[in-house]
């Protein structure tokens, strides 16, 4: 992978190591199935590549957090829009069946939190090798009192939350910072994400080495390492 040792491996925390039984996409195409809505397996692969890019602190989501600031329900409606838009449906019929969607998805999407069985053996095995292990999110708040929660702080030697130096990822000072807190240069670091778009360009951009986490094979083309399993990643430190 890279002609220099690794010395530290990085994660992506949402939708990497912390995942959500069932999914919103299971719920939110369930919903649209009950009411007539069938889709392709191709519009659902498209809608969940949209869904990655939107996420992926797109100008989209910067427009819309801007525009519905002090209005949850607002920017739910419009995000529910903006998925059916994604999986081929018209704006019009898309934008008046947003209400009920994101209604029965605030009503009905309780999902359980739960981190892949094999992770926290992986991790405790890279810890024990020497590698510095660190958390590097999206989320605007630090985590380190929900790292806690899931029984992962005592892997990690630090975590950063993007809010924390106003870079979110792609961005690259969110990785650069991360670098000096892991004391390693970008070469000497992998990063393992599942947003191809946040994780994969901006990691790959600021110089460290990407490894896309894709159980589901959504980026068969990511032009990186991938994984489906974190079994698979002590290979890829060989």
């Amino acid at each position: 992978m890279t002609q220099n040792r690794i010395k530290a491996v990085l994660f992506d925390l949402d939708g990497t190591l912390r995942h959500h039984i069932p999914t919103g996409d299971e719920v939110f195409l369930d919903y649209l199935k009950s009411i007539g809505i069938h889709c392709t397996e191709e519009e659902k692969i498209r809608a969940a590549h949209w869904e990655h890019f939107y996420f992926a602190h797109s100008l989209e989501i910067q427009q819309d957090a801007a525009a519905f600031k002090d209005d949850r329900k607002g920017f739910w409606v419009n995000y529910s829009k903006r998925r059916m838009v994604a999986l081929g449906l018209r704006e019009a019929r898309a934008s008046e069946l947003a209400p009920a969607v994101s209604a029965h998805m605030d009503e009905h999407y309780k999902p359980e939190v739960y981190i892949p069985e094999e992770a926290p053996f992986i991790l405790a095995k890279l810890k024990e090798a020497g590698y510095v292990l660190g958390i590097v999110t999206n989320r605007d708040e630090p985590v380190h009192e929900e790292l806690k929660n899931l029984n992962l702080d005592s892997f990690f030697h630090f975590s950063l939350a993007a809010g924390e130096v106003g870079s979110f990822k792609p961005q690259p000072r969110i990785f650069e910072e991360a670098l000096k807190r892991a004391g390693t240069s970008a070469t000497e670091t992998i990063y393992v994400g599942d947003n191809y778009f946040a994780d994969i360009v901006g990691s790959h951009r600021a110089g460290l080495v990407p490894v896309l986490y894709d159980p589901s094979r959504l980026f068969p083309d990511a032009g990186c390492a991938v994984i489906q399993s974190f079994t698979e990643l002590p290979d890829l430190l060989n």
